[in-house]
């Protein structure tokens, strides 16, 4: 065959070289034709017309006779007007005759300059491209130049074909070339439906729609085909007063426009439709609905658009009574890609939502749910499990449940992911009856010799119920006659009600079942028969599994001890048991026992050597757990037996906090005993690391702050950066926790810091002591609390050079600086401060309060030792004694001839000051006075 084409190729394109080249004898012939007859009949080379042309010929871009230049692109041309006048008469310009230059720079040059030659010779090369004489074609039809649009047709002629036959007519069509244009549209006619949408991607809608109306009686389904929507458009205007029928026409091949438009998944397209009464519950010549065509392909799209464009969800197709429901349900994921697979899940789903009926029967009276276990299809077997009306006691025309198609297909088992299984968990009924002949479930899987489904139906073995009523000697016999005492339970045995179905326990073992009834000889029974058979030779006989877990995850020593069966539990253990055997959730023995607060048992398990170190998936320990659900003794076994005691949850916690924070003073001591970490350094706010102390004291904790530091932690540490360096302004201000108790106002932790040594005279990064921020934050008891402190510091100055006593002068606390002054009397006056002392006057401050020191003076000494006038006329105007005495018998007087002040003691003496008074070292006020007269006078004669 290939062979065979390539010849007939081969052929063709001789034949149209062959074309080519009458072509062109043509040409000549016509060419001698005219000029035989324009001569009328005189053929003489040398004859007058003969001449002409040859001169006009000869004339093309000559300066000979030349009235008229051309601009090409890039070139200019020398022409003759009368030349062009006689090949047209349209030139662009309103009159040739009048200009002297044309402007053809618009036209491709070698376009330009083909038509030009032509103009003068009348020749044409015909070997060029197609594109090129499409060209020339426009161009020649601007300028009405007929003869070369005939010529530009006829060699376009022989090379249409299949691949570019529209883009031909469409070029035809705008130059009204009518021979190529008919040509094409004969080809078009020929070959109309090997064309695709690309190949009228670029044709006008006009001229597109004009193209359908000739060449097909089913527009609306072409334009839908080819997706141009601007054609559609141009349909349903044109057809506006027919549209109900138009656009749910059916075409030859039985095709909708709607379901044209979706399947190729033009959603504008059917949009458009629809809002011009496509109706969305058309049928096809089968009667199938486009809801029904689009499920069938799998065509998620489609499917979703009629069901949210309100298309009928339970209408039945005539030969099978099948709904779009039904034909989901059928669909096998097995057989195609997830995303189909999921897609068609998401169709189902929208289906019920809007309203599909799951309990329909097709015409064989299958439901949904029937059609479902026959295709295996679980995604949507499930989501039709959660539908609130599903009818799961339908029977098909044999007379059928659902359960019995689950059970029959046997599918993967009857394990609790089986349908079976699911079908019996959401309710469905084990004693179904056949209506054609009576029989159950159970007969049926008998019938057909389906061992399983009979065991799954049945459920429990003789030795489950000889366990659950106690019989121990029928189950010790049954145990060595082969009975398995490892079979486990289904969860048909007891789901009875289905709004139970949380309470309902399955997948048991005799040895559950025993355990559950409590009956210890049945139990015993069957750890004897462990030993019997570790030890037997007899073959048949299966050794018992202590670690099989039932449908909670429990095993049977995770039973006895969540019942308190202590005296079975250690026999289990000694049989073999797991005692750390963890459930679905990943939770041990102990850690179920203390999540439970069974203290008995978690005492059991950890005296039994239980893994105290194992974690939960929450990362929790054990210790962890038993500080939140309160559980002191078993914290106490937990920490004998070496528990982590400073081990951290999630959130950076450790146990000691979180015994704290809830309040158990009991676990937190327990927890110091046993020698935890009091200070437990991590991040605190803005990344800084701080104890557990500062965390208290933030959240004004008094009592977890007290706790902490009667358990001898950190009293005098700031907080710090981290490790990394990271940490906000609290990483770097040097508050101890007397400091923030301070700023806080927490009287009782600041008493019991001092109680237990901190330090009172810390200072922080900005130099203040803890009293400075008591006398800030105006907390009187606090300040008394610092007070009494023998070691305190009142000299200490902040970074602004203010003791507590100038502090508490800024802060307007008088009661502070009233309390400072009557420890420290020469607070003020060290400073001559006439501010404070005038302050402190007006209070009614003791002015005769001494220094509680060995100097013993009195604020009038002090002053008087300053040197300040004005602060000694304020004390004196106050009632200060002028004549009180310090211990070196030296009154005021004494102390300003002592220090030269010479204007104080004029002040004294004006206010009646003993000068005969003499101190230890027999010295009066009036030898004082003079020596310093000599002396200034000794000063005087030096200068």
């Amino acid at each position: 065959m290939s062979d065979e084409k390539s010849k007939l190729e081969r052929h063709l394109t001789l034949l149209r070289e062959e074309y080519v080249k009458l072509q062109a004898r043509l040409a000549e012939s016509e060419k001698k034709y005219s000029i035989a007859a324009a001569q009328i009949g005189n053929v003489s080379g040398d004859s007058f017309i003969v001449r002409l042309l040859k001169t006009v010929a000869d004339l093309f871009d000559k300066e000979l006779y030349s009235d008229l230049t051309v601009e090409l692109d890039g070139r200019t041309i020398r022409a003759h007007k009368f030349v062009l006048s006689a090949r047209s008469n349209n030139w662009g310009v309103p009159d040739l005759a009048s200009v002297d230059h044309l402007d053809l720079t618009d036209i491709p040059p070698n376009i330009g300059l083909t038509l030009l030659k032509w103009v003068y010779t009348d020749e044409l090369e015909l070997n060029k491209p197609d594109n090129f004489f499409l060209d020339l074609m426009r161009f020649a039809k601007r300028f009405e130049l007929k003869s070369l649009v005939d010529r530009c047709e006829n060699a376009l002629l022989s090379s249409v074909n299949v691949h570019n036959c529209v883009k031909f007519y469409q070029a035809a069509d705008e130059i009204d070339a009518i021979t190529l244009k008919s040509h094409c549209s004969q080809l078009i006619s020929n070959h109309w439906h090997d064309f695709t949408s690309e190949d009228f991607a670029h044709m006008s809608d006009s001229l597109l729609y004009k193209m359908f109306k000739a060449k097909t009686d089913f527009i609306l389904h072409t334009a839908i085909k080819i997706q141009r929507e601007d054609v559609v458009f141009l349909f349903l205007l044109e057809h506006d007063s027919q549209l109900s029928a138009k656009v749910n026409e059916l075409d030859d091949q039985g095709d909708i426009p709607l379901d044209l438009a979706l399947s190729t998944g033009q959603e504008s397209i059917a949009k458009t439709l629809v809002n011009h009464k496509a109706n969305v519950n058309q049928t096809d010549n089968r009667g199938w609905t486009l809801l029904h065509k689009a499920v069938n392909r799998e065509d998620e799209f489609s499917a979703l658009f009629l069901i949210e464009n309100k298309a009928a969800v339970n209408v039945t197709i005539p030969s099978e009574k099948a709904t779009p429901l039904h034909l989901v349900s059928n669909f096998n994921p097995k057989n195609s890609s997830s995303n189909v697979a999921e897609g068609m899940v998401r169709v189902a789903s929208k289906l019920l939502e809007y309203g599909a009926n799951p309990n329909l029967q097709d015409i064989n009276g299958n439901t949904c749910l029937h059609r479902t276990i026959l295709a295996q299809n679980a995604p949507i077997f499930e989501l039709l499990l959660r539908h609130e009306h599903l009818d799961l006691e339908i029977k098909n025309a044999e007379g059928q449940t659902v359960l019995w198609f689950a059970l029959d297909a046997g599918i993967g088992g009857y394990d609790d992911q089986s349908f079976a299984a699911k079908l019996v968990k959401r309710g469905c009924c084990l004693d179904a009856v056949c209506p054609l002949n009576g029989d159950t479930l159970l007969h049926l899987a008998c019938r057909a010799v389906n061992e399983e489904a009979g065991i799954f139906l049945a459920g429990e073995t003789p030795l489950h119920i000889s366990c659950s009523k106690g019989l121990s000697a029928l189950t010790t016999v049954l145990l060595q006659k082969g009975g398995n005492p490892n079979l486990q339970t289904t969860a048909l045995d007891t789901m009875m009600d289905v709004n139970a179905e949380e309470d309902v326990t399955y997948q048991q073992t005799p040895l559950h079942l025993a355990i559950i009834g409590q009956h210890e000889n049945t139990i015993q029974a069957i750890i004897d028969h462990k030993s019997f058979s570790q030890m037997s030779s007899e073959t048949g006989i299966v050794v018992p599994n202590f670690n099989i877990k039932n449908s909670k995850g429990q095993t049977p020593l995770s039973l006895a001890l969540e019942l308190n069966l202590f005296k079975v539990a250690p026999k289990l253990i000694a049989g073999g048991a797991n005692i750390d055997v963890t459930n679905d959730e990943g939770l041990t023995l102990l850690h179920q026992a203390i999540m439970n607060q069974n203290k008995e048992a978690a005492l059991f398990l950890l005296e039994n050597g239980a893994d105290f170190a194992a974690k939960t998936r929450e990362n929790e320990s054990p210790l962890q757990l038993a500080v939140k659900r309160h559980l002191p003794s078993v914290v106490e076994a937990l920490c004998r037996v070496g528990a982590d005691v400073n081990t951290k949850d999630e959130n950076g916690d450790c146990a000691l906090w979180l015994a704290l924070e809830s309040g158990q003073e009991d676990i937190a001591s327990i927890l110091v005993k046993h020698g935890c970490d009091t200070n437990c350094w991590g991040e605190g706010p803005g990344g800084c690391y701080q104890t557990l102390l500062h965390r208290a004291l933030d959240e004004n904790n008094e009592f977890v702050s007290c706790f902490l530091i009667r358990s001898d932690c950190d009293m005098n540490s700031p907080r710090r950066p981290s490790p990394e360096g990271r940490g906000d302004d609290e990483a770097f201000d040097g508050q101890s926790a007397l400091h923030l108790s301070a700023t806080w106002g927490l009287e009782q932790v600041v008493q019991t810091l001092i109680e237990h040594g901190a330090d009172v005279n810390l200072q922080d990064s900005e130099m203040k002591t803890p009293l400075h921020h008591a006398i800030a934050n105006q907390n009187p008891v606090i300040i008394s609390l610092l007070l009494s402190c023998p070691a305190l510091d009142l000299s200490l100055r902040d970074k602004h050079g203010y003791t507590p006593f100038a502090a508490a002068m800024i802060f307007k606390n008088n009661k502070a600086a009233e309390a400072i002054l009557s420890r420290e009397p020469r607070a003020a006056e060290q400073k001559k401060d006439i501010e404070s002392i005038l302050f402190l006057l007006s209070i009614h401050v003791n002015i005769h309060s001494r220094v509680q020191d060995s100097s013993q003076a009195t604020p009038l000494h002090l002053a008087v030792e300053t040197g300040s006038e004005i602060i000694v006329r304020n004390l004196l105007l106050a009632g200060a004694q002028v004549n009180d005495l310090t211990p070196q018998k030296q009154t005021a007087l004494h102390i300003a001839a002592l220090h030269d002040h010479s204007v104080l003691c004029k002040v004294l003496l004006d206010h009646g000051v003993d000068y005969d008074a003499v101190d230890t070292n027999q010295n009066n006020g009036r030898l004082c006075n003079s020596r310093i007269s000599i002396s200034n006078n000794y000063d005087k004669y030096n200068s």
